[in-house]
């Protein structure tokens, strides 16, 4: 997982010098920070090795497996935020959210998740810290920073909940987004906890 975090990480480094170098003129877009859902498994991968309690990495990985397999399966479906920008940071976005599924397939599949629903439960509070951090970049960032597309001074892009903005109100909005990525993680949680009970595989524990 360390490994896939380097990974990562060069492919981020690369996008940020490509879009500060060469699309944005020298002039930073913070826009395309990178916070979102799909940049978390990029940090969770890189500090693993260094989490010495089994529960946290056990949390961290469940939260790999959920979010990171839902952001890449949904970025890929909707490729909306990369597909435009250049031929290289389109390769990157797909290259990127296939990484996330295979990461959280290979979770899955040695068992280094926490199944059931304590152990889906137990993602929750890391997803409500990271959406903190996001808004706040967003509010010190007015001007161009939407992580996690819950910006208070955007309407959201997502499919959907964009049309549902003008009828319900922007927090509103963002409010069912949310929740709306939390039921999805329960419902790739419960497919990856039905794997689990039966698979012949070993879940370490």
């Amino acid at each position: 997982m360390f490994a896939c975090g380097l990974v990562l990480l060069g492919c981020e480094i690369y996008k940020q010098l490509f879009l500060y170098f060469i699309f944005f003129d020298r002039q930073y877009d913070w826009w395309y920070f990178p916070f979102q859902l799909c940049s978390l498994p990029m940090y969770l991968c890189l500090i693993l090795p260094f989490v010495h309690r089994n529960t946290v990495r056990r949390v961290i990985c469940t939260f790999i497996q959920d979010f990171g397999i839902l952001g890449g399966i949904a970025a890929i479906l909707v490729p909306d935020g990369f597909r435009h920008l250049h031929w290289s940071l389109t390769l990157h976005g797909y290259a990127w959210h296939l990484i996330l599924i295979l990461a959280g397939l290979f979770i899955c599949q040695t068992g280094l998740s926490d199944p059931g629903l304590k152990g889906w439960l137990r993602t929750l509070p890391l997803f409500a810290v990271c959406c903190l951090a996001a808004t706040a970049i967003n509010v010190l960032a007015p001007d161009q920073a939407d992580m996690f597309y819950i910006s208070p001074f955007h309407d959201s892009v997502q499919p959907v909940v964009r049309q549902l903005t003008p009828i319900l109100g922007r927090l509103p909005a963002h409010l069912l987004y949310l929740a709306t990525v939390c039921a999805g993680s329960g419902i790739i949680h419960g497919l990856a906890s039905i794997f689990h009970f039966y698979s012949k595989s070993p879940i370490r524990r």
